[in-house]
């Protein structure tokens, strides 16, 4: 899609809008409110996919919805303040994706709204819904599994590089679900008898100055925490990562498309196109109480083979023979 078309696509309308069939009666068209932490450009094949489930569902935008974007551009400060605008706004649902930050701050706005989430944590282990089957409440959505991944992401590294015995970890602070992801990545290091150097970053200054900090503490290769917010980084890790000689491993395949060494994760694109789906069953009257938290299972392991050559690395055929996709 050019990028022409696609910010038409994503440009929205501002307007207030009753519930859905208030809406219908009166003439006017039921309003999503869609919020995500990362950019319109960093998201545009999650907005096509989470337009697909809203077509099968029945709606198409501008001929009987309406789709007010909102976008925090990495920002997750601005994510409260966000939500608390389309609360204002009387949206008939909101559609909130990218970081933890952004379903959590939807939900604290309104208990009345129903709320799609799509996140890369556990739900009812982040307080999203008590129950998976049963959400109850006003939220429900989908979970494609990417924070509890830390454990396999360490094994690839190790597998990928032996003699690495120090891996830097990298997160943002600003991400509620940083601490949780850190507890559980050092478990993991120690289970497989590796040091983790753990440093915070939330700006590219900051990421400047943690790259050089795990430079100094001879850190042997870098894992960078499942956070929306690196994505919204990526060009500038893969370049450090080159310049630092840091082999870098990633939860996106577009991190390493853009030169992260690996990734491995789900594909988060089949999750919007859920959310997609579940916004237009609420549109017509489904309460988010009645569709269960949907679960993704399908991960994806991709190698940068340029990345690998560029660092004087060779993969193990083993490792080679797993990967899903091949970057050369």
């Amino acid at each position: 899609m050019r990028r022409r078309e696609f910010m038409r696509l994503v440009g929205g309308v501002a307007a207030t809008w009753p519930l859905a069939a208030h809406a219908q009666q009166a003439g006017k068209f039921p309003t999503i409110g869609f919020m995500n932490s990362a950019s319109p450009d960093d998201r545009s094949s999650r907005v096509e996919e989470f337009h697909k489930g809203l077509t099968e569902a029945g709606f198409v935008e501008g001929r009987n919805v309406k789709i007010e974007y909102r976008w925090a551009f990495g920002q997750l400060d601005r994510l409260s303040e966000i939500a608390i605008d389309l609360v204002r706004r009387q949206v008939t649902v909101i559609v909130a994706g990218g970081a933890l930050n952004s379903p959590l701050a939807a939900k604290a706005a309104t208990s009345v709204i129903p709320i799609v989430f799509t996140v890369g944590a556990d739900p009812v282990r982040v307080g999203l819904v008590p129950n998976l089957n049963r959400p109850t409440g006003n939220a429900t959505g989908v979970f494609f599994v990417v924070n509890e991944l830390g454990a396999k992401r360490l094994s690839l590294l190790r597998d990928l590089i032996p003699g690495a015995t120090v891996i830097g970890f990298l997160v943002d602070p600003n991400n509620r679900n940083a601490e949780a992801e850190t507890v559980d990545m050092q478990k993991a290091a120690a289970a497989i008898g590796r040091t983790l150097i753990v440093l915070q970053a939330s700006n590219a200054g900051e990421i400047d100055a943690a790259f050089a900090s795990f430079v100094g503490q001879r850190a042997q290769a870098l894992i960078v925490a499942a956070e929306e917010s690196f994505l919204t980084q990526r060009r500038q890790l893969a370049a450090l990562a080159m310049q630092y000689a840091m082999p870098l491993m990633c939860h996106l395949r577009a991190m390493a498309v853009d030169g992260a060494l690996v990734s491995y994760g789900t594909d988060p694109s089949l999750a919007y196109r859920q959310a997609g789906s579940y916004a237009g069953q609420i549109l017509q009257g489904v309460q988010p109480s009645e569709l269960p938290v949907q679960q993704l299972t399908k991960f994806e392991f991709v190698i940068n083979l340029n990345t690998a050559k560029a660092l004087g690395l060779t993969i193990p055929p083993g490792v080679l023979a797993i990967a899903d996709e091949v970057i050369e």
